[in-house]
């Protein structure tokens, strides 16, 4: 696989080691990689570096260059909502534009099981709100048998995208503030403008924001209301806790929806309820999510927009990585909490 050529004869042959280039007080570096095809206008600069003689690579049947195999993989792993980098020391990076990712980790595991493969990605339902970097792939050897980027294809094949992102629907939100305290105006709302900062981040509009008392009549009445005048999400804020004038999980139950779950496995967010009325979501937000950067909300609402319908037992998975760690500087979602 690898022999020594003269430079002149080394055109369009693969370098199998780094050539290094050294100008006295202002450069020291690689001229060229491993793994870099050598063009006609490379001899110059070789020689000049002294190199008389190369040592390149030549590839038989069936093997691939690390490049070509990690720009196969990459091609096959990626879906919709992916685009992909240039590629850098055999390395290519996949970007996601705005929605959630959506990782299929158990064919993700099948390709790492494969010797000398290797994709690695940020966590499934990461919140994407600016394009970025959100996994990276390469083979381990400059050389590798193509029948292993082949299983590689066939399993992308079969299970469909391995990293792909669902953009967020444009949904219309309706927000129903509780609390008499708020309805009488004894004090202002401070929750509405946290959650309509929340959905503009995740591509919807705030419909109407309805102010009931603590009355759990007059909440249901509010909640069947937002749903006749077009919401296609309705979010409870306040009287979400145990004490005896908290109504709001009664009056969400009173309309006839199914609950997902009251009691979410997450510290902040345990007095979360989530439920479903004729395929509407309806969520009931408990206080935290006013006053932390992530919570609850940050952990299901995003999967909701995107088009998922979490159930109970995904929920009550939450709770492996559902403890936030309280840092001085919340660096959501760049952190365990939610993992």
């Amino acid at each position: 696989m690898m022999k020594t050529v003269p430079v002149e004869d080394s055109i369009g042959n693969v370098l199998c080691h780094d050539m290094t280039r050294i100008v006295p007080g202002e450069f020291k570096g690689p001229a060229f990689k491993k793994g870099h095809i050598i063009r006609q206008e490379d001899i110059p600069v070789l020689l000049e570096i002294g190199k008389e003689h190369v040592y390149i690579l030549t590839l038989e049947d069936g093997q691939l260059h690390e490049n070509d195999a990690a720009r196969r993989i990459a091609k096959a792993a990626a879906g919709p909502g992916i685009t992909l980098s240039g590629i850098s020391e055999g390395r290519i990076n996949m970007k996601a534009s705005p929605g959630l990712l959506s990782i299929n980790v158990e064919a993700l595991e099948r390709i790492n099981s494969i010797e000398e493969v290797v994709i690695a990605t940020m966590h499934n339902g990461l919140q994407v709100s600016t394009p970025r970097d959100v996994a990276g792939t390469r083979v381990v050897p400059l050389i590798i048998d193509e029948s292993k980027i082949i299983e590689v294809e066939k399993i992308c094949r079969e299970c469909g995208p391995i990293v792909s992102v669902k953009p967020f629907r444009h949904l219309k939100v309706g927000i129903i503030t509780t609390g008499s305290e708020v309805y009488s105006g004894r004090i202002k709302d401070k929750f509405g403008p946290v959650i309509r900062k929340k959905f503009d981040a995740l591509n919807s509009e705030i419909l109407s924001q309805t102010f009931v008392s603590d009355d759990p009549e007059m909440t249901r009445e509010a909640i069947l209301k937002s749903i006749d005048d077009g919401a296609q999400m309705v979010v409870l804020t306040g009287g979400m806790s145990v004490d005896p004038d908290d109504q709001t999980p009664s009056s969400i139950r009173s309309t006839g929806a199914e609950i997902i779950t009251y009691g979410s496995p997450t510290f902040p967010g345990v007095m979360f309820m989530l439920a479903y009325l004729n395929g509407v979501p309806i969520v009931g937000l408990p206080g935290c999510v006013m006053y932390y950067r992530a919570s609850i909300f940050d952990l299901v609402v995003p999967r909701i927009v995107a088009g998922e319908r979490p159930t109970r037992k995904e929920i009550a998975a939450l709770g492996h990585g559902g403890f936030c760690a309280g840092c001085d500087t919340c660096h959501y979602p760049l952190c365990s909490f939610g993992k």
